[in-house]
């Protein structure tokens, strides 16, 4: 592939950049498949690396039945029965990770604010969160709802989410790391529970194919991630596998290793869309050093990233989050 050519997608799909059409297709462990279009690298995801995936997937929402506190006095939506969450039992997330509960169907607006009472979030510290009504890239309006408070999960946080009557999941949130990508520098900030420690020579989307801006969520990674330009509608531009791929949207962008990286990182953006990193072991201590949750930030570039899109929800204010929730409060997560 030529040196620019490369714009990595999720696990699951390819993505191109040329307007924001990218397909993304792929299985998660434990975890619904979820199918992408559009942002910044094309991606198509494949089966020959699954296994080694590590993802934050959305599962069934099966994990443990176990006894919920008072019921709420509205009855229990039968929508809750078939809903999944994005967060696997036991996991240890970054400070970014929402919590995202999707449904088979659309829940109409009239019972969407029983949907919000009857899931329950308890955590310790207790934190101030709440529900918004997100339009899923993949899915229909009403399909998703995402919990999140004002500010990231403080490091350390244990959180119980209740299904209504059907599940429990309990998860941890670990310590807090955020890569701030500046694409007009093309470095990379890697900052560990509040102390910048790493700054790490990148290069982003080529003018046009622009990565995305704003602030994004490790969904998911995998050791290699099969990509095809021809899925995205440029031609023959790349097709094959790149190795140490961090997802980060459901459009299809990556931080990946990338060979173009090896002459341009530090100096020029020449990638389709996805942050590539060098050949040099440096792309894959980044992929070693992050899980699911944490936070990438892109600045400099054009066009934030949409909530739907993968994890941005951070990309709305606090106010704009509430907007969006059927019961329209936040309150705190006891």
């Amino acid at each position: 592939m030529s040196t620019h050519t490369h714009r990595s997608r999720i696990p699951h799909a390819p993505s191109a950049r040329p307007r924001r059409s990218k397909a993304v297709a792929g299985a998660l462990a434990a975890a619904c498949a979820l199918l992408l279009a559009a942002t910044g690298c094309a991606a198509t995801a494949s089966t020959a690396s699954t296994a080694a995936a590590e993802p934050a997937a959305p599962a069934a929402a099966h994990t443990s039945a176990a006894p919920r506190p008072a019921a709420p006095a509205v009855p229990e939506p039968a929508a809750l029965a078939g809903a999944k969450v994005n967060v696997g039992e036991g996991a240890t997330v970054g400070v970014g990770m929402p919590i995202s509960v999707t449904f088979p169907r659309p829940v109409p607006r009239a019972e969407r604010a029983a949907v919000e009472h009857w899931l329950g979030v308890d955590a310790r510290p207790a934190v101030t969160g709440a529900w918004s009504w997100v339009k899923d890239r993949n899915l229909l309006d009403g399909q998703r709802v995402d919990y999140r408070p004002p500010a990231y999960w403080k490091p350390g946080t244990r959180v119980t989410l209740r299904v209504g009557s059907h599940a429990v999941r309990h998860f941890s949130i670990g310590r807090s790391l955020t890569a701030t990508v500046d694409v007009r520098t093309h470095t990379m900030t890697v900052t560990e529970d509040g102390r910048p420690d790493t700054r790490i020579p990148v290069t982003a989307g080529r003018p046009g194919l622009d990565t995305w801006n704003g602030t994004m969520v490790v969904m998911d990674k995998q050791p290699r991630v099969y990509m095809d330009s021809r899925t995205v509608g440029l031609g023959d531009a790349y097709h094959g596998y790149y190795a140490w791929a961090v997802h980060t949207t459901t459009s299809g962008t990556y931080v990946h290793q990338n060979p173009a990286a090896n002459t341009h990182a530090g100096r020029a953006n020449v990638t389709h869309g996805c942050v590539g990193l060098a050949t040099d072991g440096t792309a894959e201590r980044f992929y070693r050093r992050v899980i699911p949750g944490d936070v990438i930030r892109v600045t400099g570039s054009k066009d934030t990233v949409e909530p739907g899109n993968g994890y941005g929800d951070w990309n709305l204010t606090w106010s704009e989050w509430l907007a969006h929730s059927a019961t329209r409060h936040g309150g705190d997560a006891r």
